[in-house]
């Protein structure tokens, strides 16, 4: 038996970080411990579904919970009418979890390395993290990998995806979203349903974002809303170019040769700078405004800095797809299909191509 799933996810304000992923297959390459972790955490996930439906319809089920979980429901509909998304069983089933998360990642780097420690399964390919449906699980794992001597972090899922093998949930972790990300999140989530290709996360992750962007912009169009500010998306970008910044920074300077006592110095020197850096961006472009403070002052190592930049570096490249398109989502979806057939370096060549057309346009 072997089960798949991956989330990539957001967290309102902070975007790159909140796109995290977990990574479930259970394949020969698998612990029989992970594996039966895994099978009965996805098995209580199926066990505890309840058709929204009947949610919402229960006398008892709260009021604030019934009209989000309606929205969730609109959503859904117009993703398959309107967006061309896979028509199922997805996100029409609720589970009311007894954590504030339904599954924690695993990342980890080597202490002098932005190469991530990969995790190499039968569908999905390698990836950068693994996922525990334990909180407990995940803490040891990342203990066990400190130990040797890596660079580790921990991030709470609030859902994740099968990409169709089963029927997802939506989860009460789900719930703390505001009504754009909740919508957003089903967008992208049957984006990979509907196209996904293995071993190519930046690909997969910038395809479905784009959907969910684009698919957002339709429908807060069609009920009526004007278009999203433009703010958290510039200080989106605007944050994670410093981190990128700081990631370059630090992959020159384990490529530079020295010894370890001065790469460990030059590693928390480069952070402390960053932090700087930091301040004076926020300070100087928006007015002291304190959403990523608590970031930067948590712990930053290599494996902390994984998922910036990855989630969306080909989405300009789709958008140009899209615009080809003329707003066509049957016409897009074939394009981008196209594509995913190709091999890597052709695939990554004609991105490459399109990406640099948007930014002359």
């Amino acid at each position: 038996m072997r089960w798949f799933a991956i989330m990539p996810l957001r967290w309102k304000g902070l975007r790159p970080i909140a796109m995290l992923a977990v990574g479930l297959v259970l394949s020969a390459c698998s612990t029989m411990g992970y594996y039966g972790h895994v099978a009965a955490g996805q098995g209580q996930l199926l066990m505890h579904r309840r058709d929204v439906a009947r949610v919402v319809e229960d006398p008892g089920t709260d009021p604030a919970l019934r009209t989000r979980l309606q929205l969730a429901q609109q959503a859904r509909s117009f993703a398959t009418r309107h967006l061309d998304l896979p028509d199922n069983r997805s996100y029409t089933t609720y589970v009311q979890l007894d954590r504030p998360y339904v599954v924690w990642n695993v990342f980890a780097t080597p202490r002098y390395s932005l190469a991530p420690v990969q995790h190499c399964f039968l569908f999905a390919g390698c990836v950068a993290y693994r996922g525990y449906f334990s909180r407990d699980k995940a803490h040891a794992e990342a203990a066990r990998l400190e130990a040797t001597g890596d660079d580790i972090y921990v991030g709470g899922v609030p859902a994740y995806s099968t990409l169709g093998w089963f029927a997802d949930p939506i989860l009460s972790s789900m719930m703390r979203w505001d009504d754009d990300e909740l919508a957003a999140t089903i967008f992208h989530e049957l984006a990979h349903q509907l196209i996904y290709v293995k071993d190519d996360t930046a690909f997969n992750e910038s395809f479905a974002t784009f959907v969910q962007e684009q698919g957002l912009r339709e429908w807060r169009a069609s009920r009526g809303l004007p278009p999203q500010e433009g703010k958290d998306k510039a200080m989106d970008d605007g944050f994670t170019r410093l981190v990128l910044e700081l990631r370059d920074r630090l992959k020159a300077l384990y490529a530079s040769g020295v010894d370890e006592s001065a790469m460990a110095a030059g590693k928390q020197h480069e952070i402390a700078d960053f932090r700087v850096r930091y301040a004076a961006w926020r300070d100087g472009q928006w007015h002291d405004d304190r959403r990523y403070d608590a970031w930067v002052a948590s712990p930053i190592n290599n494996a902390r800095l994984l998922p910036f930049g990855l989630y969306d570096h080909w989405t300009p490249a789709f958008a140009a797809l899209f615009h080809h398109a003329e707003g066509q989502w049957p016409a897009f979806y074939a394009v981008v299909r196209q594509l995913a057939q190709l091999p890597p370096t052709q695939r990554e060549k004609l991105l490459q191509q399109w990406l640099d057309y948007a930014a002359r346009s």
